[in-house]
């Protein structure tokens, strides 16, 4: 979900990022009076914005972006991020191509939070250590970026900046919530995933980001205030919950349930999914999975139980608060075990050769992982969700999606938790 657009832009781009998380509290925004229902999306970035698009184009990419004027740059904004800020950056049809200069870019602008989400390290550092978090952070997501794009794994990187990166711009569009389901598609996110889960990466490889983002995130969460009085009522009604205590108890219970480390994407809804231009339903490589800004060595069953979980969430509409939540969506059983059966064929090499009591024993016991996993998916995001409700400039409903995520940790829980 969380690849969509925050605040983050420093004065000029050759400043750093800076740091917006400290030892003792979030730089969050102003709790204003204003109604988020009667807010407008803008259409095309403000002028600060261009400015810096423009810079960052014309300093680190070749060819005809040289000589471009400022007033011949195209930028518009995308649409689809909860976390970054995205924009696509063209040469005007007008200005013909040097040499194989790409005629569009996809500028990223790095949001606020992931400074704390991306850290990969333990999350009992000294407050000195917690100085340093964001700028590793964007180190280890570039680094994570840059082989990804060696590897052919993700798009092509051009430059990168402090404040975020220029992108290959793939023609393609994102999934949408309901093409999930669509037995192929789901088949080829199984296996991308698998093959995911099957890389090396010079990462920590010890299972810390899960449990130690979320008691970042729960630290803060504890130490925020609202002052309007609808944002403080819901606010309050989710600290009743008594959050401390209760992740704990889904602490203790995915402790007890085995599942690998392996190299997670940990972001994987349809928004971070494209379907590749000139591919069809027919096509078996159709897709590729971006966006990797919360990837690193994690449980397998949070990675899979995650997407599960983004099946019944639809981030593309128009009004507030700008999703659509139906529970019914969350994969049936067959559609799991279709799934399940798609990943254990990609990631175990013997699978086909097992006899099918074995396979089928093996697909029960994932399902059983996956499903214990989920609760930390909402759990997480709904963590998540609350920080950004005061720490984000987007235009989106993020405590009515934190309540949302709540709920259905609660509702999970009574069957996975028995």
């Amino acid at each position: 979900m969380k690849t969509k657009f925050i605040n983050g832009v420093s004065s000029s781009p050759s400043m750093s990022l800076g740091l917006l998380v400290t030892a003792n509290a979030l730089h969050v925004q102003p709790d204003t009076q204003e109604d988020s229902r009667e807010l407008v999306r803008p259409e095309q970035p403000d002028l600060e914005t261009r400015r810096k698009a423009y810079l960052w184009c014309r300093e680190f990419l070749h060819g005809a972006w040289k000589g471009l004027a400022e007033e011949d740059f195209e930028i518009t904004i995308i649409r689809g991020g909860l976390s970054n800020k995205l924009f696509l950056c063209s040469l005007p049809d007008s200005l013909g191509s040097v040499g194989d200069e790409p005629r569009s870019v996809l500028l990223r602008l790095y949001g606020a939070i992931l400074q704390m989400s991306c850290n990969k390290g333990d999350s009992r550092q000294s407050n000195k250590e917690n100085h340093f978090q964001g700028a590793e952070a964007m180190v280890l997501e570039s680094v994570m970026f840059a082989i990804l794009a060696e590897r052919e794994l993700g798009p092509k990187l051009y430059g990168i900046f402090p404040q975020g990166r220029l992108e290959q711009y793939v023609p393609s569009r994102k999934l949408d919530t309901c093409e999930l389901s669509d037995p192929s598609i789901s088949a080829e996110v199984a296996q991308k995933m698998a093959r995911f889960h099957g890389m090396r990466m010079p990462f920590n490889k010890e299972p810390k980001w899960l449990f130690g983002t979320m008691e970042k995130y729960l630290s803060q969460v504890m130490r925020l205030n609202f002052t309007r009085e609808s944002h403080l009522r819901r606010f309050n009604s989710m600290l009743a919950y008594n959050l401390p205590q209760e992740m704990e108890t889904l602490k203790l219970l995915l402790e007890s349930t085995h599942s690998p480390v392996v190299f997670c994407h940990n972001d994987c809804q349809e928004g971070n999914i494209l379907l590749l231009k000139g591919r069809h339903s027919s096509d078996k490589q159709k897709l590729m999975l971006i966006d990797f800004e919360y990837s690193s060595y994690n449980y397998r069953g949070f990675d899979i139980g995650n997407h599960f979980c983004e099946w019944m969430y639809d981030y593309t509409c128009e009004e507030f608060p700008f999703f659509k939540v139906d529970t019914q969506n969350y994969p049936s059983k067959a559609q799991q075990l279709h799934f399940i059966e798609s990943y254990l064929r990609e990631s175990d090499q013997g699978f086909d050769n097992l006899s099918e009591e074995h396979q089928m024993k093996l697909k029960e016991e994932l399902y059983v992982e996956v499903n214990r996993f989920s609760l930390a998916s909402h759990f997480f995001w709904g963590l998540w969700s609350i920080i950004q409700a005061r720490l984000s400039t987007i235009e989106f409903g993020y405590l009515e999606y934190a309540q949302a995520r709540f709920d259905a940790y609660f509702q999970q829980k009574m069957i996975w938790a028995a």
